[in-house]
């Protein structure tokens, strides 16, 4: 059993505008013999993400965390500057937290690796350390934000940290440790499959070696997921002859685009240049302050002073704002 879609009818795109006509569809279907036309197996490779630097530590805390990037800032400010670790005394467990680099030192990668080897094995050490070239325009003056010591677990941690400081904490070490591992081994696979006029698409990947995925997977904005990791189709052959189990017809609109989060506005003001690593928590809390937009379940909605600042700026700096 597995579930296809119908996506095209003699190279053409379905269109059906009203209730009968999609009636006749699944009518069509339903009279219909099933066939595999086409099967495509590709093997491909997933590479871990770089360490974090600032605006991906906001970004990565907001989606997997809920935290703000103000809270963020905060928890990284203390676990950066020292935590009383009993007997041996304030102990800072971060790198510092304001940086747009994603340099690492030698000791760190080194540090990693061994942690890897002892830890999970040598498949899931490459041969070489990654290496991740930092954004055009990058300062570097500090390296990406990563433990001070992988030996220091987030279990280990547990004991001496608050809740939400041992999320942060938790989230920026296994970042960093996935990000010297081995990269992922997928399988993806393509099936057509004939139905009458019509033909349908199915497709999923399956892991095959899951490398740095057997530790951290990042997270992603507005279901961009990508592939169906995890979906597996039967292994069928060019010719099979196939049996409807089930046909559910769905009806879908187009939808604008989704409003800002927290993570997915970082990621546009760093993509547009807009601001610094260390003004972004900022420019989160201001525009709220001032009332500029608010937040409905985790979004950001402009207000109606927001949107009547904005036109007037377009209106009065076209040339600052790139506006015709």
């Amino acid at each position: 059993q597995f579930e296809a879609r119908l996506w095209r009818r003699a190279d053409k795109k379905i269109k059906i505008s009203n209730q009968e006509q999609a009636s006749e569809l699944v009518a069509a279907l339903e009279q219909a013999t099933y066939q595999v036309v086409k099967v495509e197996k590709k093997k491909r490779s997933r590479s871990p993400a770089p360490p974090f630097i600032t605006s991906t530590l906001q970004q990565e805390a907001a989606r997997k965390l809920r935290y703000t990037a103000q809270r963020t800032m905060a928890i990284a400010q203390r676990l950066y500057e020292g935590i009383e670790l009993g007997t041996k005394g304030a102990v800072g467990l971060i790198t510092y937290m304001r940086t747009d680099s994603t340099r690492i030192a030698k000791e760190a990668i080194e540090d990693g690796r061994s942690w890897i080897r002892d830890n999970l094995g040598t498949e899931y050490l490459p041969k070489k350390a990654p290496v991740y070239p930092s954004r055009k325009g990058t300062q570097d003056a500090h390296e990406a934000i990563r433990p001070t010591a992988v030996a220091r677990t987030p279990k280990e941690m547990a004991t001496y940290l608050k809740k939400e400081d041992l999320a942060l904490y938790e989230l920026i070490w296994k970042r960093f440790v996935a990000s010297q591992m081995s990269p992922a081994q997928l399988d993806q696979t393509v099936m057509e499959v004939a139905a009458g006029e019509f033909t349908l698409r199915a497709s999923g990947t399956v892991i095959r070696f899951p490398g740095f995925m057997q530790l951290y997977i990042e997270g992603s904005d507005n279901g961009e997921a990508g592939l169906e990791e995890g979906l597996k189709l039967p292994d069928l052959k060019e010719g099979s002859s196939l049996k409807l189990i089930e046909l559910t017809p769905k009806q879908h609109f187009t939808q604008p685009p989704p409003r800002f989060t927290e993570a997915s506005l970082i990621r546009e003001l760093e993509e547009q240049g807009i601001g610094r690593p260390s003004t972004y928590a900022s420019i989160m809390g201001v525009i709220q302050k001032k009332e500029y937009t608010k937040k409905e379940k985790g979004r950001f909605k402009p207000t109606e002073l927001g949107m009547l600042v904005n036109d007037l700026l377009v209106d009065n700096f076209p040339e600052v704002l790139n506006v015709a």
